[in-house]
């Protein structure tokens, strides 16, 4: 049976609730950038994987809220901001890994590039498939080359805004809001696509911070 799962980052609760209490933004980021690269760099000493699988659970097991407290406001393109996002997209897909699948499946087959080989789903890729998917692109962020994950997340996001786009086309004669509501997603991963994608280039050349 594995061991439960420990925080990476142990803080007094004084402290913690100084820091995350604080109005002053400078301390807010300097402290999503120390314990984003204190995190990855205590996982990625562990060579037995081990910590990376305990972190791609953690999120399932214990929900994003104290993930959302320390990194939530960081800058789209920087490591904090980065890892947020990867969080943000587990989440989701777990929430709702059967409409990922609808957008997924709808996104691959109307979006003319190479993004749904780079994320890597299977063809086709249900609801179970779609949640090992996300859940491997997370583990590589911890365990594997970092600016890869960072892409195969940003392909990931692509194909699903595709295919949120092309599906609200066709509700929205019928159900305009739900159509409301798929574009405004479509373009939430648009927008994740473009940070994760800047911030892969950013950690290839050493200035994601």
């Amino acid at each position: 049976m594995p061991a439960p799962f420990h925080r990476p980052v142990r803080l007094s609760p004084e402290v913690m609730a100084n820091l995350l209490g604080s109005h002053d933004p400078a301390e807010q980021t300097r402290m999503a950038h120390a314990t984003a690269s204190a995190l990855l760099a205590r996982v990625r000493a562990d060579d037995s994987g081990v910590s990376a699988e305990r972190l791609v659970a953690y999120a399932t097991e214990h929900g994003i809220d104290e993930i959302a407290e320390l990194w939530a406001n960081s800058p789209a393109v920087s490591l904090p901001g980065a890892l947020w996002r990867l969080y943000l997209l587990q989440a989701a897909i777990h929430a709702d890994p059967r409409t990922a699948a609808l957008l997924h499946e709808r996104g691959r087959v109307e979006l003319p590039s190479v993004d749904a080989l780079v994320a890597g789903a299977p063809v086709p890729a249900g609801p179970e498939e779609l949640v090992a998917l996300i859940d491997t692109i997370l583990r590589g962020a911890f365990s594997g080359d970092f600016a890869v994950a960072l892409e195969r997340a940003a392909a990931f996001c692509r194909v699903q805004a595709s295919g949120a786009t092309h599906i609200a086309d066709d509700y929205e004669p019928t159900e305009p809001l739900r159509a409301s509501d798929l574009t405004t997603r479509a373009a939430r991963l648009s927008g994740y696509a473009h940070d994760l994608t800047a911030s892969a280039a950013a950690w290839r050349d050493g200035s994601l911070n």
